[in-house]
């Protein structure tokens, strides 16, 4: 479906909460072309002791997706959701994300009164405190999430109402074709890749993301599939690996911004090639940071490598199937 067009929100600030994990970041980015082989919260308020608190990670940073026409100016996907049979509201796609959650401006317009007790936002580059709601619905094409408590997140977005999460797309089958606008959401039926696609299988797990093995250089690592993010970020386990291979060039000091408004120090520099299943990336500039998500995640020991839109976008268009447990990939190159 086409997507509708942007609505503008309010600004937002952010409250005391529970716990919710957000990966959001922002940055300066300058992109290659992609070719395929085959085919603002305020410091959180001191709280009393509260039982353990759940985790909702949604990873993002420009806000919607806008078909390039420069090589520096990549957007990420928005998908008309219905909220309680209103809307449709513009949410950004994250497949980092846990969780869905939406700005206060959507909150209001719902008229949803917020929960007592607060959440947690665990962003990219740290943490935040926010409010929460309880929603009755929240349908996208086949997608349906019923009785689900969203935070309530700063519009950090650009225009966007919100994020679109991991919750529900289990057994789904996501397509999106870039140069058509056009995002939609059904179930599996373990379709194989049709011809002209690469496939590259993956792994997902809540609060593990969307895992694929990657070769970035001649360095193994884990590759995190992140629609939410605009720029692709290595760790700094990455980079060391790297260096000892003389596998980068031309570094250059940058930093980024996560949804918290946290910001962490990071290196650009030049990489030969990124391999993923029969994707290639040639001569990718990308970020270097020890983010504060892959602490989380616990891939600081290891190299690891957050994918984000600056790459992902380039391509034609992007098949997540979550029942087959592969990408199917088709580059520009290899449209008809």
């Amino acid at each position: 479906m086409a997507l509708p067009r942007p609505r503008q929100l309010l600004p937002v600030g952010m409250v005391p909460t529970v716990a919710v994990l957000l990966a959001c970041l922002a940055m300066p980015a300058q992109t290659d072309p992609v070719a395929a082989a085959a085919p603002s919260a305020p410091p959180s308020a001191t709280l009393p002791a509260a039982p353990p608190v759940e985790e909702v990670l949604v990873s993002s940073p420009e806000p919607r997706y806008v078909a390039p026409t420069t090589r520096d100016r990549i957007g990420r996907i928005w998908a008309p959701v219905l909220i309680n049979g209103r809307g449709p509201y513009r949410l950004v796609l994250d497949t980092g994300a846990t969780r869905s959650a939406i700005t206060q401006r959507v909150v209001d317009d719902l008229g949803t009164s917020v929960l007592p007790q607060p959440v947690r936002l665990r962003g990219v580059t740290g943490t935040a405190t926010v409010q929460a709601v309880k929603i009755d619905r929240l349908e996208f094409g086949e997608l349906l999430v019923e009785d689900v408590k969203l935070p309530i997140m700063a519009d950090a977005f650009g225009g966007a109402d919100g994020v679109l999460g991991g919750e529900g797309l289990k057994g789904k089958r996501v397509e999106i074709r870039f140069l058509e606008d056009r995002i939609s959401i059904m179930r599996s039926h373990r379709q194989a890749a049709a011809t002209g696609y690469a496939v590259v299988p993956f792994r997902y797990a809540v609060n593990r993301g969307l895992r694929v093995q990657v070769q970035v250089g001649s360095v193994k690592a884990t590759g995190l599939i992140d629609t939410g993010a605009e720029v692709t970020v290595g760790n700094t386990a990455l980079r060391e690996a790297l260096a000892e291979r003389r596998g980068t060039r031309e570094e250059s000091e940058s930093s980024v911004m996560g949804v918290t408004l946290d910001v962490q120090q990071a290196t650009r520099a030049r990489i030969p090639s990124i391999v993923a299943g029969q994707l290639i990336v040639r001569n990718a500039n990308i970020a270097f940071s020890d983010l504060h998500i892959f602490e989380h995640w616990h891939l600081t020991a290891e190299p690891a490598l957050l994918i984000g839109m600056d790459v992902l976008g380039m391509l034609d268009t992007l098949v997540i199937d979550y029942g087959l447990g592969e990408l199917q990939i088709r580059s520009r190159r290899g449209r008809p």
